[in-house]
């Protein structure tokens, strides 16, 4: 992986993590998700005359990714249902480099060398580590846990097809946008039908959260999908989930979290695998 595309992936994951905590603004994490979802559509609603047009061939990859990347939406917020957060996120992403490594590997024929695996597998179970601390709930209940993985199947997924389908496009940011639109739209249209038109009411208030928190969020993957194009997707998606490690360092710096023994083991992990990736 070149230094810039690295350097690149890891600001976007200080990004990811960072619009976690902008998000937090008082709503139910449904609402949040939306809010999110809608204010990132919005902004590249503004951008769209200035990216070129994704490649025909690369619609029906959008139309996927935004599929799966609803579905993912939904499980999280099932997962967050029966479980702790700090237990259940790790979990959902700390798998899904695992899995895009051995499907990269089998059907893209991107193959790692050891050290480029030995160093996916130790960001991945370092990830999956920060969920064996306990919680408010002490052990994951099985629902929760069901639905863990099934958003890690889903984060799996949108990051193999969005990888193909930036590479096909032609242009990174013209796929992005378009994806963005797309999943904002489902995600809006979910949200109607679920809670009816009223739930814009309630994001009214949260709109400057929202229109920070989806910045950042669009930044991020932008940043990711254009990564897709440069580097393997495997060591990507790997490098991108060390946003866990930077939300652990806010939380610590900014909101005076304790680390605890479990979370230092993880985090270190996490930057061995990292310096890894370098080598």
């Amino acid at each position: 992986m070149e230094p810039m595309v690295f350097a690149a992936v890891l600001l976007a994951a200080a990004m990811h993590a960072g619009w976690n905590v902008v998000v937090k603004v008082g709503l139910d994490r449904f609402s949040s998700v939306v809010l999110l979802a809608l204010f990132s559509a919005l902004i590249c609603l503004a951008l769209l005359p200035f990216v070129p047009v994704p490649a025909i061939a690369s619609w029906p990859w959008i139309l996927a990714s935004a599929a799966i990347h609803t579905v993912y939406k939904l499980t999280l917020i099932r997962a967050y249902e029966h479980g702790d957060l700090s237990q259940v996120y790790p979990l959902a992403r700390g798998t899904a480099p695992l899995v895009v490594a051995i499907v990269s590997a089998i059907f893209l024929g991107e193959a790692a060398t050891v050290t480029k695996l030995l160093s996916i597998l130790l960001i991945g179970c370092g990830v999956c580590l920060m969920s064996l601390r306990g919680g408010a709930v002490g052990r994951m209940p099985p629902k929760a846990f069901a639905f863990a993985l099934a958003t890690a199947a889903c984060t799996a997924g949108y990051t193999l097809v969005d990888g193909i389908g930036a590479r096909i496009s032609g242009t990174p940011s013209g796929f992005i946008v378009a994806l963005s639109i797309v999943d904002g739209l489902l995600t809006c249209l979910y949200a109607v039908s679920r809670r009816g038109v009223g739930i814009v009411a309630q994001l009214v208030p949260a709109w400057r959260a929202g229109l920070a928190a989806g910045a950042m969020s669009l930044a991020s993957y932008w940043i990711a999908v254009w990564a897709f194009t440069r580097a393997p997707i495997a060591l990507v998606a790997a490098l991108r989930e060390t946003s866990v490690l930077f939300a652990v360092a806010f939380a610590v710096l900014f909101l005076k979290e304790s680390a605890g023994a479990g979370r230092i083991a993880a985090a270190v992990a996490i930057a061995c695998g990292v310096v890894l990736m370098r080598l």
